[in-house]
C-alpha cells in the first residue's frame, strides 16, 4: 500500500516541492523516516502518531515507511506533518487516494490533531499556485497567506477539517483576498526637524536616488530624528516588491501586518549586533537584519561603535544586493537589496567641532576612532554630511508651513518615475547604463578629474559621486547633468578629504 502527498520545504526564501511517499507492509509495527530528516522531522512520528488516535482515526499496526523526496535535500521543522499524517490516512484506506490530487499541504500537528503554523507559508502558496495546485495551510497562517490572493489556498484549524475536505463531506472555504490598505499611523513626518536645511535635502536626495547616507556630528543634532523620518519620504513598494518583502518576512517567522504592505521596511539593529545577526546564518540559517531590510531602510546608528568586522560583512551586499551563506550540506540566497543610513559622531567624545562645548579627544583619539571605518566601506557611503549644532533661536522658531514629508515625497517619486524608466533606481546604474546616463560633459570631466587627484577619491567613489550628480539633476528635471549637479555631489564627500578643503575649482 504506497500514497503520495505533496508538501514544500523551506530554502532560503524559496520553497521547493517535497513529494512524501508512505509504504505500509507487513512486519513488525514499526515506523522510520528516510529522506535526510533533522530532529524535529524524525520528532514528527510521535505527533503524527498521537494526532491521528486523538482524532479518532487508526494508526496501522504495520511497517510503515516515509521517504521524503529529493532525498538529497535536507528537510527541517515540522511543516510535513499534516502531509505525513494524511500520507498514513491514505494509505491504509482512511481517506481517498483521489482526494490529494492536486492538493499539497503544509502545518505542524499537536498532539490532539489541532494545526499548528509554520513559517515560510507566502512561498510556498505561490510556489503550489507557479505548479497549478492547491494548498491547505493551518488556519493561524491565513492572514500571511491572503496576501497572495487567489481562490486556491483553504485554510483548517483541524486535522479533521481537512480530511473532510478531503473527502468532500464539508469542503473549506477558499481564503479571501485582503484589500490592502495603509491603516498603521503615519511615519514620522519630516516637517518635526528644525533646521537642518543641509541635511534634509540630503535626505531627499538619498530618498530619491536610492543613495547610502552617512550622518556626522556632536550628539543630540538631530541624526537619528532625520533616519527615522526617511520611510515617511520614500515611495510605496510596488505589489512584486511588497510580496518579496513579505516572503522574507514569512520565512524570518515575523508577522507581515496588512496595515505597513506598501511601506518599504525600516531595520535599526543595535550596535552590539553580531555579523550573523546582520547577514543572516546560524546553525539553521536564517535571514539577518539586511534581509530584513530588502527594499527599505537599514539604520547603522553609532557606527564606529559597531565590531569592524560585523561592518566590514557587509561591503558585498551592499554591491550585489543579495547575501549568500554557504554551509557544509548546502547554500541558501537571501535577498539584500537595502539603503544603508548611518549616524556617527565626530570623535569618541562627541564634540569635536561643538561651537561651545570643548573637546577632550586627543588628535590619536580621534584618528582611532575614524579608522574604525575602513576606505572600502566608506567608498560606499554615496553622501557624507555634517549634521551640525542648531542655534536655540533656529530650534524655537516655528515657520508657518514647514515642509512636511508628503510635499517631499512628491518630488521624490517623480525622480524616481524618471528612473524606472531607465530601468533601476540610480544608485544601482553601472557599467553601459553609468556611461550612458551620468556624462558629465567635458566641462564636468576636468571638474572630476582634478577633484579625483586633489581629493585622492577611487573609481568607486567617482561613480558614485556621478549617481549623485544624475539623482540631482532628476530632482532638478533636467535631461543632462551639469556643473551645478557635480559640484553639489562633490560637496557630500566630506570624509573623503580634510574638511577645511574646499571643492576644486576649474
Amino acid at each position: 500500500m504506497l500514497a503520495t502527498v505533496h508538501t514544500r520545504a523551506r530554502l532560503g526564501v524559496s520553497a521547493p516541492p517535497v513529494t512524501v511517499e508512505i509504504h505500509l507492509s507487513n512486519g513488525l509495527p514499526a515506523l522510520s523516516i528516510v529522506g535526510l530528516p533533522e530532529t524535529g522531522v524524525k520528532e514528527s512520528r510521535e505527533r503524527v502518531r498521537s494526532a491521528l488516535l486523538n482524532a479518532g482515526f487508526e494508526f496501522p499496526a504495520k511497517r510503515i515507511t516515509i521517504n521524503l523526496a529529493p532525498a538529497d535535500m535536507p528537510k527541517e521543522g515540522g511543516r510535513f506533518d499534516l502531509a505525513i499524517a494524511l500520507g498514513i490516512l491514505a494509505a491504509s484506506g482512511q481517506l481517498p487516494m483521489e482526494g490529494l490530487t492536486g492538493v499539497e499541504c503544509v502545518g505542524e500537528l499537536s498532539l490532539d490533531g489541532a494545526l499548528r503554523p509554520v513559517r515560510g507559508v507566502l512561498p510556498a502558496v505561490l510556489a503550489a499556485r507557479a505548479d497549478g495546485r492547491q494548498m491547505l495551510i493551518p488556519s493561524a497562517n491565513a492572514e500571511e497567506a491572503s496576501l497572495a490572493g487567489g481562490d486556491d489556498v483553504m485554510a483548517a484549524d483541524h486535522l479533521l477539517g481537512v480530511c473532510a475536505h478531503l473527502t468532500g463531506s464539508e469542503r473549506l472555504a477558499p481564503l479571501q483576498p485582503v484589500v490592502l490598505r495603509d491603516t498603521d499611523p503615519e511615519a514620522p513626518d519630516l516637517s518635526d526637524v528644525r533646521g537642518q536645511q543641509v541635511p534634509k535635502r540630503a535626505l531627499e536626495i538619498a530618498a530619491a536616488g536610492g543613495h547610502n547616507l552617512l550622518l556626522f556630528g556632536p550628539p543630540g543634532t538631530g541624526k537619528s530624528m532625520l533616519a527615522s523620518r526617511l520611510p515617511g519620504i520614500l515611495p510605496p513598494l510596488t505589489d512584486a516588491d511588497a510580496l518579496e518583502v513579505a516572503s522574507v518576512h514569512s520565512v524570518a517567522g515575523l508577522p507581515v501586518r496588512h496595515g505597513q504592505w506598501r511601506r518599504p521596511p525600516y531595520r535599526a539593529p543595535h550596535h552590539t549586533a553580531s555579523s550573523v545577526a546582520l547577514v543572516g546564518g546560524g546553525s539553521s540559517p536564517r535571514p539577518g537584519e539586511i534581509s530584513l531590510a530588502h527594499r527599505g531602510v537599514l539604520f547603522l546608528d553609532e557606527l564606529p561603535e559597531f565590531d569592524r568586522r560585523v561592518l566590514e560583512v557587509l561591503r558585498e551586499p551592499m554591491e550585489s544586493g543579495e547575501i549568500v551563506i554557504s554551509r557544509a550540506a548546502r547554500q541558501l540566497t537571501y535577498p539584500a537589496r537595502f539603503q544603508v543610513i548611518a549616524a556617527m559622531n565626530p570623535c569618541p567624545c562627541g564634540y569635536r567641532g561643538h561651537p561651545s562645548i570643548d573637546c577632550q579627544c586627543s588628535p590619536q583619539q580621534v584618528m582611532r576612532y575614524q579608522n574604525k571605518l575602513s576606505g572600502p566601506l566608506l567608498d560606499r557611503f554615496d553622501l557624507h554630511v555634517e549634521v551640525p549644532v542648531q542655534s536655540g533661536d533656529v530650534l524655537m522658531k516655528r515657520t508657518a508651513e514647514p515642509v512636511d514629508s508628503a510635499q517631499v515625497r512628491t518630488r521624490v517619486e517623480a525622480a524616481r518615475q524618471l528612473q524606472v524608466a531607465r530601468g533601476c533606481v540610480n544608485a544601482q546604474l553601472s557599467g553601459r547604463l553609468l556611461n550612458q546616463h551620468c556624462a558629465p560633459g567635458e566641462e564636468g570631466e576636468l571638474l572630476l578629474s582634478r577633484a579625483m587627484e586633489k581629493l585622492g577619491l577611487s573609481a568607486r567613489a567617482l561613480h558614485r559621486i556621478l549617481r549623485v550628480a544624475r539623482t540631482l539633476a532628476d530632482l532638478a528635471g533636467e535631461e543632462a547633468i551639469g556643473r551645478p549637479h557635480l559640484v553639489e555631489a562633490l560637496g557630500y564627500r566630506k570624509l573623503d578629504r580634510p574638511r577645511t578643503q574646499a571643492v576644486p575649482q576649474v
